[in-house]
């Protein structure tokens, strides 16, 4: 099965995390749901791409709410075996001194033309390893530091040496974010080696491995970059280059991933105009381009849409672009007929989770993100008495989903402190908060809402998906000017803006966005479909038939790929 991948050079793609379907939970959140879309546009688009990731095999978690509104962790297990292939090769590291054996299990994603992308998923679960090490692989982003570490030699250093030995002829490699930033250690390592078994020396090939290597930062969150000591790198990782030259390229305090991602890599991007502008600032030196995100046009398109837009143009799928054309051809009525339809399936979904059942006539407000403090889920509930003074006049219904990381004690009390206002407005505005927020439950969000809700706080969100997804489903947004939609919001036209695009306190935003829901939102979905038709097909003509998944891997290609 795995010669058919082995007869032509490819672009290995690093991701800790990948969103490859509900049932395999080796995702965490956006990142891992963006590598997903990258590999599927790769192969509808016959892009020889080859992706490595981690197993994961307890998933990142799966989340119970309790009865006082506290999130549960719980594992997520999944067998390997259902979904893929395990491989025969078996790779060798060294951590904290031992030999520590990797295999990998092979899942394949199909294009729409029949092409298929390998993704490569690196266990350590096996009888060789001692009973800690066997465990490394299990929960994506799990355990302390250390364990940390890692999990980011074992996807960087071991994804290397595993393409090797599975016989790939690796091009090029694009890091994904900067967990699999030792993979250019471990090239400058293989070409030291190189010179010296033909004699010519040993000195560092910076250049070799800078032409080989591309690199996306997708935050620019401190927390978002990892960091170790030299100390706990020298103890686990060991010395895979000389330490001066580390520090040199990875800084001199402590092992910055993603500045040793940025010195090795010729090709570095940010995901939206706005974050890359920011990320230029916050690391002088490097040039850093920008390629917005994009989501996957077949993955996050409801049947229901599917269907509408196969009737005008059944490419589509293929060229995304071709939205701009058919949303234009599309009746109000069948748009209003398509969305209904996907609004049932979702109110269905909110009863069987939870027993409250919306009301299909409302408005649906959706907020689905990860649970921390700068996506600022909570800034709807600003002023609880303002909201309900709107609500009064022009009532609406709420969802919100989202998972805080285990370790994320803010992003815990942020979930207990919106169920705790869903319960204080219970008989004035329905507030309901969905569990364990996954890729299924999030195509029933982005095209059952009504208007998709997003409030980050400046100048930290680098890109953001969700409302994309929305668009593909006709659901405008209502969001903060930052990431992709200063270059999407067209006011009144695609959705609508919450402030400026300066910085703006909390209460600012807030007053922002009720006037916004007061005086425009609203009011517009309460003339009805005719009315609201424009907005939805300008979310689909001017936000879907940009913001896919296939502008972006064509962008990739053409800049990154091809020098």
């Amino acid at each position: 099965m795995l010669t058919e991948f082995l007869r032509e050079p490819r672009i290995a793609y690093f991701t800790m995390e990948i969103a490859l379907r509900d049932e395999v939970p080796t995702y965490a959140g956006g990142l891992g749901v963006l590598a997903g879309d990258t590999v599927r546009a790769a192969a509808d688009l016959d892009v020889p791409l080859v992706a490595v990731s981690l197993v994961s095999r307890a998933g990142y978690f799966r989340q119970e709410i309790d009865a006082n509104g506290w999130q549960i962790e719980r594992d997520d297990l999944w067998d390997p075996a259902q979904f893929a292939q395990a491989s025969q090769a078996k790779i060798a590291l060294h951590i904290e001194g031992r030999e520590v054996w990797v295999r990998s299990w092979l899942y394949v994603v199909s294009g729409l033309r029949g092409h298929r992308i390998p993704v490569l998923l690196l266990d350590t679960d096996l009888d060789d390893n001692r009973a800690e090490d066997r465990q490394i692989t299990d929960r994506l982003y799990g355990g302390d530091e250390a364990n940390r570490l890692k999990q980011e030699m074992v996807l960087g250093i071991g994804g290397v040496r595993m393409l090797h030995a599975l016989g790939f002829e690796i091009r090029q490699y694009h890091l994904n974010e900067g967990h699999s930033a030792l993979l250019a250690l471990e090239l400058l390592r293989w070409f030291v080696r190189s010179q010296q078994e033909v004699g010519s020396g040993s000195a560092y090939d910076i250049p070799r491995v800078r032409q080989l290597c591309n690199f996306t930062t997708h935050t620019p969150v401190e927390a978002g970059h990892d960091q170790f000591s030299y100390e706990l790198v020298q103890h686990i990782v060991g010395d895979v280059v000389d330490p001066v030259e580390l520090k040199a390229l990875a800084g001199e305090q402590r092992l910055n991933m993603t500045r040793l991602a940025l010195n090795l890599s010729e090709y570095v991007n940010g995901v939206s105009t706005r974050h890359a502008e920011v990320s230029q600032h916050s690391f002088p030196g490097f040039q850093i381009h920008a390629v917005a995100n994009g989501v996957h046009p077949g993955t996050w398109t409801c049947p229901d849409f599917a269907r509408l837009y196969d009737k005008t143009l059944p490419a589509w799928r293929h060229e995304p672009e071709l939205l701009s054309r058919i949303a234009d051809q599309i009746s109000d009525e069948d748009l209003w007929t398509a969305h209904n339809s996907a609004k049932r399936v979702l109110i269905e979904r909110v009863n069987r989770l939870t027993g409250v059942r919306l009301r299909a006539e409302l408005p649906v407000l959706a907020f689905a993100r990860r649970m921390t403090s700068y996506k600022r889920p909570d800034l709807l509930f600003w002023d609880i008495e303002r909201l309900k003074h709107i609500a009064d006049a022009l009532p609406f219904q709420v969802l919100i989903a989202g998972k805080a990381h285990p370790n994320d004690q803010p992003g815990k009390e942020l979930i207990h402190r919106l169920t705790q206002h869903a319960r204080e407005l219970s008989g004035s505005i329905p507030v309901v908060f969905l569990p364990n927020y996954g890729t299924g439950l999030a195509l029933e969000l982005v095209s059952g809402a009504d208007v998709w809700l997003n409030t980050p706080l400046r100048p930290l969100e680098a890109s953001g998906t969700s409302g994309m997804k929305a668009a593909f489903n006709g659901v405008p947004s209502l969001s903060i000017l930052d990431g992709w939609w200063i270059e999407g919001c067209i006011e009144g036209v695609t959705g609508w803006a919450i402030g400026t695009d300066a910085m703006a306190a909390d209460e600012g935003d807030a007053r922002s966005l009720y006037e916004k829901l007061e005086t425009k939102v609203l009011p517009l979905y309460r003339s009805g479909g005719h009315a609201w038709a424009p907005v939805m097909r300008g979310a689909i003509g001017k936000n879907a038939a940009y913001f896919n998944s296939h502008r972006m891997m064509r962008r990739y290609a053409i800049e990154a790929y091809i020098r």
